[in-house]
Parts: structure tokens; C-alpha cells; sequence
């Protein structure tokens, strides 16, 4: 049957079109200031561009062994405390975790020959000796998101002895599942030529990048149904918090993203045992360590079996995995996810620590 819409049905969806717009565009005025995370804390060390931050919650961790998040160095890690009510970060600390984070800054001409060597021997090490220091333990709990979560996989590999329980979040393994679409469109670039070109990887190419790997609904279904939301002053802001995030992109260390293109996207060598890393070779054989997956079931940038691979790989003994029915953000941001997710971390590594 063909589609039929009379004249009047049409006129009055222009009109209600029309009002929600334009209360939307009062709302969207008055919205204010949009804040780039919302738990309390304290910048504790700072080398370069990187600040390691130190959350305060509400009581005493319970568990004694401190936390370090790794996040990507692919947009900011505010995501992990985007709002109140939607925190990763929180749920953490209420599940009696002391988390510190590392924040890595925006890089700049200056860090276009950063190597990942200087990011995971350099910077990482050096934030994980100032919390052993600090708390006077010789390991502490990694928790590695996404990109940060291979780079805690490497750094678990090439110093066990500082790492006491690993926590992995959608992390890619393997990259050449058949269904990682970026594995597929990154295979046959000359990376080597993008770089030598134009040093830093600038974060809006990036951007443009995932963002077309769901053309339809990232960028022209969202905006759509932004109309509908618009009309509630608390939901359009939370959306604003959202697109203040994706659009929050730093640039790439040309170096570090040249070694990581060629040597996890390109030519897989996480899951082969062949990565160089300044004097280390990572074999995933030496993360020993009690291991924790957390994957996302319908992730469109890490798809589960790229995050699975890890069960076969390490030589951990204690490996459990997580998953969540939900998306690559889902899993930080949707209600259902704080209700489980955070929980579910702390109560592992607190029977573990």
C-alpha cells in the first residue's frame, strides 16, 4: 500500500514540528555552562600535558588497593563522570574503590614524536609509581578503557609485578574479527604517508571517522530526534553533555598513532605477541594477573569477539568475563549499566585485593 499522508496531517506536523523547535531554541539559550565532569577531586601529579586526578567520595574506600583508569588517548575521559546520575566514577567509589584517573591533556606540536613507549613506560609507569608510593604498596588495580585498555594490557605484560588485579573495558584483542568495520577502512591506508604529511592525527578527522561508521543514526536521525527532547530544559542539557563529549577530540601524537595503526589495526600483533614497546616485547602470556573483561554486546567500534580474544590469550589463571547488552557508551552512561557495572567491578577486585 503506498504511503498516504492528507494535507491537513501534514500541516499539522509542520506546526507541532514548528512549536517544539522553537520552545527547544529558548531552552537551548538558557542551557548554561556544560560541565566536563562532576565527582569532587584533587590533581595529585602532573608531567607534561598529563594530570593523574585523585576522586573523593562520600566514605572511606573499603578496598585498600588504589585504582588507576586508563582511559583512551581518543577523546576525554569525562565520559567515565559525564552526571550525577550517570557515573561510572561514582558507582566506583560507592562500591568502596579509591580511583585515581589519568587525564592525558591535549597534545601538541611539541608531542608529535611522543612514541607509545614514552605514553606506557614514560607517563603510565610513572603515575603508577606515584600511587604504589603514595599508598605504600608495590601493586595496584588497573582499569584500561577501550585504546587504554590495550595500553594496561601492555603495561600489565611488561611490569606484572605492578599490576595486582587487571580490569579491561571493551578493549580490542583481535583485530581483524570479521565484523570490526575501522579494521576494515584503516587495512589499506598508507599510514606512514598520513603522518609524514601532517605529523599530529588532528581529532576531528578522527571524529568524522566514527562518526561514519553509523552515518544515519549518528548524524542525521540523532538531530532529528533532538526536536523531541528539546522541549525539557534537564534532557537537553544531558544531551548537550553528550555532544559536548563526542565533539571533545585532541589530537593525535603522530608517532604513538603511527605504531598503533600499523602494528594492532594493521598487522594485529597485540594478539600475536609481537608488539615492540621501547626494550619489551608484549607477550599477553605475562599478564598473570587476576583478569576482569568487561564487553559491550552491541558494540559498534569494539564488537564482542574482538574483546573475547583475550580469554585465550593471557597466562592468568583467575580470567572472568563481563558482558553488558548495551553499546560502546551504553556502558558508561545508561541507567541500566550504572546499576551493574560499577557493582560488579568493585565487588571483583574487593574479593581479590
Amino acid at each position: 500500500m503506498p504511503f498516504q499522508m492528507r494535507p491537513d496531517q501534514i500541516l499539522n506536523e509542520v506546526k507541532t514540528f514548528n512549536e517544539k523547535l522553537a520552545q527547544g531554541m529558548t531552552n537551548l539559550m538558557e542551557v548554561g555552562e556544560i560541565s566536563s565532569g562532576v565527582t569532587p577531586f584533587e590533581v595529585i601529579y602532573t608531567e607534561d600535558k598529563l594530570k593523574l586526578l585523585h576522586y573523593t567520595g562520600n566514605a572511606e574506600p573499603t578496598n585498600k588497593v588504589p585504582m588507576l583508569i586508563v582511559y583512551a588517548l581518543v577523546n576525554r575521559p569525562y565520559m567515565t563522570d559525564i552526571q550525577e546520575n550517570r557515573s561510572t566514577i561514582k558507582g566506583l567509589l560507592d562500591a568502596g574503590q579509591d580511583v585515581y584517573l589519568i587525564d592525558w591533556g591535549y597534545p601538541d606540536a611539541s608531542d608529535r614524536y611522543l612514541t607509545i613507549d614514552d605514553y606506557l613506560n614514560g607517563y603510565l609507569d610513572n603515575c603508577v609509581d606515584e600511587i604504589r608510593a603514595r599508598h605504600q604498596v608495590d601493586a595496584i588495580n588497573l582499569l584500561g578503557i577501550c585504546q587504554g585498555g590495550a595500553f594496561s594490557l601492555c603495561y600489565s605484560s611488561m611490569h606484572p609485578e605492578k599490576v595486582k588485579n587487571l580490569v579491561t573495558m571493551v578493549t580490542p584483542v583481535d583485530y581483524h574479527t570479521p565484523d570490526n568495520m575501522l579494521s576494515h577502512w584503516v587495512q589499506n591506508v598508507d599510514i606512514d604517508q598520513l603522518v609524514d604529511t601532517i605529523g599530529n592525527i588532528p581529532g576531528e578527522m578522527l571524529n568524522w571517522t566514527f562518526l561514519n561508521l553509523k552515518p544515519y543514526q549518528l548524524m542525521g536521525q540523532k538531530y532529528l530526534g533532538m526536536v523531541d527532547v528539546m522541549g525539557d530544559s534537564q534532557t537537553l542539557k544531558n544531551f548537550m553533555r553528550m555532544e559536548k563529549w563526542i565533539f571533545d577530540s585532541p589530537d593525535q601524537a603522530g608517532e604513538t598513532f603511527r605504531q598503533f595503526i600499523k602494528d594492532f589495526f594493521q598487522q594485529n600483533k597485540l594478539l600475536k605477541g609481537e608488539v615492540q614497546i621501547g626494550d619489551y616485547t608484549v607477550d599477553l602470556k605475562n599478564v598473570t594477573m587476576p583478569v576482569l573483561n568487561v564487553f559491550a554486546e552491541q558494540d559498534h567500534l569494539v564488537p564482542p569477539d574482538a574483546s573475547r580474544a583475550l580469554k585465550g590469550a593471557v597466562g592468568s589463571s583467575d580470567y572472568t568475563e563481563l558482558s553488558f547488552k548495551g553499546g560502546h557508551i551504553g556502558i558508561y552512561v545508561s541507567g541500566k549499566a550504572q546499576k551493574t557495572i560499577p557493582p560488579a567491578i568493585g565487588e571483583w577486585l574487593t574479593t581479590r585485593s
